[in-house]
């Protein structure tokens, strides 16, 4: 990889170099490198473009990489990914894609992952989109996820999209197993023209399943946003939505949290702000010698860590 890709990777997975454990580059279209381990394999599909994660019963204290790279202006692929889990596992799971586009065409990239998780496993699932390059080619990332987890099960996803994406439709979906329990962290920063949006459908279908799932976002300039998070209980079971907002300039926010109760004994509570930066926390700031742009951006950096 030359070092704009290099770069791009350190963004998206917080690599260096060659991680320990498991991983698959992904780089303009191509695999650029994997490795399995003992207790993951990794193999490419023979159906379609993408790649079958297989995790050993009681996988423990074990990582998979799998970060995606484009670097060539007009490239546009959809990969499918399927991570099988097995049981008592306890495996992080890092995924991401960052493009850099200089040229004139759009480059975009959809990611479809699946999620099997077995028995009494906890995944911790980690995925970042970032964008650069002074192009005037749309960077478009529009991923997919689909979970399944069984019985007394466990899966955090962050879900990360700072800067650089022109448009990205996220969409996620879930179903959850007796004691299964899904958290959910997104955090989203758009600027200039930028949109983005969030669609999030839990179901809970389990006795005693739960589920939490929380977004932070900050929207700037002129750009759009849309947060769409729905939880289903058909059971006895838990859950919660929220969506936090920041608003500037003359950027524009929706947010539509829906609770659906099938259950007499399912207790689900959803809430929703929406706001501004508070003026006296600028002036506080101010009088610690930071300038009115020093302070914002120090509020929104706190804001959505």
């Amino acid at each position: 990889m030359d070092e704009i890709q290099k770069r791009i990777l350190k963004e998206v997975a917080d690599l260096h170099g060659i991680p320990v454990g498991a991983y698959n580059f992904r780089v303009n279209g191509a695999s650029e490198g994997r490795a399995s381990t003992a207790n993951i394999e990794i193999t490419s599909k023979e159906d379609k473009s993408g790649i079958n994660i297989r995790i050993k019963d009681g996988t423990k204290n074990e990582s998979c990489h799998i970060p995606v790279v484009l670097s060539q202006s007009g490239l546009k692929e959809t990969v499918y990914n399927d991570f099988f889990v097995g049981e008592n596992c306890d495996v992080l799971i890092v995924a991401g894609c960052g493009i850099d586009n200089c040229g004139g065409q759009d480059s975009q990239h959809d990611g479809v992952h699946r999620f099997f998780v077995g028995k009494g496993s906890h995944v911790r699932y980690v995925e970042k989109h970032y964008g650069q390059g002074d192009g005037k080619g749309k960077r478009i990332l529009n991923p997919v996820t689909e979970v399944h987890m069984d019985e007394d099960s466990s899966m955090e996803m962050e879900m990360v999209q700072i800067r650089g994406v022109d448009s990205t439709v996220r969409t996620t979906t879930a179903e959850l197993g007796a004691n299964a329990r899904l958290v959910v962290r997104e955090r989203l920063l758009t600027h200039g023209d930028q949109r983005a949006e969030s669609s999030y459908v839990v179901t809970l279908n389990g006795e005693g399943s739960s589920t939490d799932v929380v977004s932070r976002s900050v929207a700037r300039d002129n750009s759009y946003q849309k947060f769409d998070s729905r939880i289903v209980g058909n059971t006895t079971c838990t859950g919660h939505t929220e969506c936090d907002a920041i608003m500037m300039d003359n950027a524009h926010i929706l947010a539509l949290p829906c609770l659906e109760a099938n259950d007499l004994n399912a207790s689900l509570i959803h809430e929703a702000a929406i706001g501004k930066i508070a003026g006296e926390q600028i002036i506080k700031l101010q009088t610690l010698g930071l300038t009115e742009q020093e302070a914002e951006e120090e509020i929104i950096n706190g804001f959505l860590k």
